[in-house]
């Protein structure tokens, strides 16, 4: 979607509009350019330019980096982005640790559940910057020429790059790459690069991408993202299968060794030929990383206070207030903080799959809502640490927020017929049960929103007016802290004559039904970024819908939806994204179909102390990426491998 990326070029329609242009530019020759006899001495003709009737393509030039809006922060001339240190020592070793299980190191397909930390192993054309809403810059294509028009992507790639077996990459890598996760890979590949309709190869090192007509503006950037793959390594391989072969890759670590379901270790690669890339640069920086799998949370947070692994993300809140006055901790061994997270930070809730005839009426999904009692939760729960969830974005301008106005209104007024009259006069609101009476009046809303549906109550049972058929479903669970949060649930629901169990399973089997779309309501948590586009297509689309491996777990098939998706995808600047992007957010939240749960705006962190890590903590978030082991820290506690 990177407008400026290329820079502001003109358009020029005729062939005068393009000589002069040539000639601001001090071009000495052009192809197809010919010059009349001079008929006198003096007199230097001007020249002229064979054209045809069709439109001209747009002048461009190859560029180091692009961005959606053309906001690029770092110059041509920029040797490490901010939030790094180009100084950093290589070496030491992280032990990281990851939840379940894994059965594949193919993490391309749908089958199978591939190990953690696998895409270490591939570089891409052109790396996101972590401190900009969306701009990339060179990896494996030192350039890219993008017209303003946005009609194709050429990707120069950088004559230096190399697989792990230091075989060169060249164009036919990059098409293999593409055609192969296209026609091969996880579905989201075919949906994502969907708007491309053919590639050239311009020359060994040269890859062009035609893309269809349309407005799709962040296409360039997001074939940016598409990860190399050697074909001399996979042409005589089942790339649909799982497999426990080890894969020749192209990034900065290379598996050492496995053991399959219980731990992964890499190796950073010692001679990894973008080492000194400006968009490398700083990055990488431990020899070896390890990746040890635990079945269960409580046993994989006690392992580290043992020391078993170095940092962790807390999800828990009444772990974080109370599970971490240990030792370590209190005598400054291992460091417990907030660090702030400006990305959005998405919808995390209950999903109701509305492909379940029980869910398909919106009057049932909106009296749903009443099950969840947060106010309660965050304060007999949560410690008063979360805010409700409130927007597909919330945490960031994209919220949607008060009534619509401005773009964000004109959008919404197309599809005025179509969506619900409250939407233009009254915020999408949840249900407070700390208000005055608050509990007594979302009861009694759900309760006429279910008879309005078709149901109601016969012996303090929820029944289908017609069938006699109780209202009754199941909550699938992998995470064994929230059955008592399903346990409120049940108690809220059962005041409505609802029954609703729950289970919990394990993590191959909840990822395995989520992808099927086979749970009646399930948790989960939609992430989002800065610069939503085309991924909203296989978050809420009717497309997306149908095809499993998509993340349309909600079943949301509305053509209002879908337009406005198309908009977002469509819009030409960052003030219209927004505008749009708000209005998308407005329309999903009042179609109900998920129980927002909660977010913070910071990550918790614990780690060991025996890392040095950046002063800058970029936009988007801390990375670990660009950490490293402090060798005196390392020495005195005895870990990362000094």
């Amino acid at each position: 979607m990177q407008k400026g990326s290329i820079g502001q070029k003109a358009r020029f329609g005729t062939a005068s509009a393009i000589l002069a242009a040539l000639l601001a530019f001090g071009c000495a020759s052009v192809a197809h350019v010919a010059y009349a006899e001079e008929a006198k001495p003096n007199i230097t003709p001007a020249p002229t330019i064979s054209v045809s009737e069709e439109p001209l393509a747009t002048l461009a030039r190859p560029e180091y980096a692009i961005s959606l809006y053309g906001d690029l922060k770092y110059g041509p001339g920029f040797t490490h982005f901010d939030y790094v240190n180009p100084d950093a020592p290589k070496g030491g070793t992280l032990l990281d640790s990851s939840t379940g299980s894994f059965d594949t190191l193919n993490p391309f397909i749908l089958k199978g559940d591939p190990a953690a930390g696998l895409g270490l192993m591939y570089d891409t054309l052109l790396v996101q910057s972590l401190d900009e809403p969306f701009s990339e810059y060179g990896l494996v294509a030192q350039k890219v020429e993008v017209p303003e028009d946005r009609s194709y992507a050429t990707f120069f790639i950088n004559p230096k790059a190399r697989f792990q077996d230091d075989t060169p990459i060249t164009a036919d890598d990059v098409i293999f790459s593409f055609n192969t996760l296209v026609e091969k890979g996880n579905p989201t590949y075919r949906q994502y690069y969907a708007s491309v309709d053919h590639l050239e190869k311009l020359d060994d090192l040269t890859v062009k991408f035609v893309f269809k007509p349309g407005d799709n503006l962040e296409l360039p950037l997001i074939l940016g993202d598409i990860p190399i793959l050697p074909e001399h390594y996979w042409k005589d391989r089942d790339f649909t299968k799982t497999t426990f072969d080890i894969p020749v890759g192209s990034g900065p670590y290379k598996i050492k060794n496995f053991e399959p379901g219980r731990h992964i270790t890499y190796e950073r690669v010692k001679n990894y030929w973008a080492k000194d890339v400006p968009s490398a640069k700083g990055m990488y920086n431990f020899d070896t990383i390890r990746y040890d799998y635990y079945r269960d949370l409580d046993v994989e947070r006690q392992a580290f206070f043992a020391g078993e692994y170095y940092y962790r993300s807390e999800h828990s809140s009444r772990e974080w207030a109370t599970g971490y006055d240990k030792p370590a901790v209190r005598n400054g061994n291992i460091k417990k903080e907030l660090i702030p997270n400006h990305q959005p930070r998405g919808m995390q809730g209950f999903v109701l799959n509305a492909r379940r005839p029980l869910f398909a009426d919106h009057r049932v999904r909106r009296a749903l809502q009443y099950a969840m009692d947060f106010q309660w939760l965050n304060r007999a729960m949560f410690y008063g640490a979360y805010q409700r969830t409130d927007s597909y974005f919330v945490n960031s301008e994209l919220a949607s927020s008060g009534l619509p106005q401005g773009e964000e209104l004109e959008v919404l007024n197309k599809f005025r017929d179509q969506l619900p009259a409250d939407l233009f006069t009254k915020p999408y609101s949840l249900p407070n049960y700390d208000a005055e009476n608050g509990r007594r009046m979302a009861l009694r809303e759900s309760m006429t929103l279910l008879n309005e549906a078709g149901w109601e109550l016969r012996d303090q049972k929820l029944v289908n007016k017609k069938t006699g058929e109780p209202f009754r479903f199941s909550l699938m669970l992998r995470q064994p802290g929230f059955d008592k949060i399903a346990l409120m649930m049940q108690a809220r629901l059962r005041q409505l004559g609802i029954e609703m169990d729950f289970r919990l399973i394990d993590t191959g089997q909840w990822i395995n039904r989520l992808q099927s779309y086979d749970f009646d309501m399930t948790s989960f948590w939609w992430q989002q970024s800065l610069s939503p586009g085309n991924e909203q297509r296989f978050y809420w689309s009717s497309a997306a819908a149908d095809q499993p491996g998509n993340r349309n777990f909600a079943g949301i098939k509305d053509p209002v939806v879908d337009q406005i998706i198309d908009l977002v995808i469509s819009a030409e600047s960052r003030e219209s994204l927004v505008q749009r992007t708000r209005a998308l957010d407005r329309v999903l939240l009042w179609g109900d179909y998920t129980i927002p749960q909660w977010y913070q705006a910071s990550d918790r962190m614990a780690y060991w102390d025996i890392f040095g890590r950046p002063s800058v903590v970029p936009t988007k978030g801390n990375s670990i990426m660009t950490w490293w082991i402090d060798p005196e820290k390392s020495k005195n506690l005895g870990k990362g491998g000094y």
